[in-house]
């Protein structure tokens, strides 16, 4: 690790990238934060990965599926009874597109 912290410039440009207004005291806090982060970075790009293969998900996927199964449904009368509108037996809406 290197004892080179980040200079207030450069603080101020990761502010400006991030639209963050920083007050004076905020500026050095950052800078010890983020110099602290980067030499935390630079600490981990030292260890050999090298045996290990590149991943882009650290655990498998899989879908969880259930089964299909046929079950009762509503009736459409039982499904129009809260419709606020409705017309020969379909949900009546506005029309979104002209």
């Amino acid at each position: 690790m290197s004892d080179e912290k980040l200079s207030l410039e450069q603080v101020d440009h990761v502010a400006m990238l991030a639209r963050l207004g920083l007050a004076p005291d905020e500026r050095e806090l950052m800078r010890e934060q983020l110099s602290t982060i980067l030499e935390n970075i630079s600490l981990l790009q030292s260890v050999d990965t090298s045996a290990i293969p590149p991943t882009a998900q650290v655990i498998t996927l899989q879908n969880q599926m259930r089964p299909d199964e046929v079950a009762d449904s509503l009736d459409r009368d039982e499904a129009m009874k809260n419709a606020p509108d409705s017309e020969d037996g379909m949900f009546k809406v506005r029309a979104v597109l002209e």
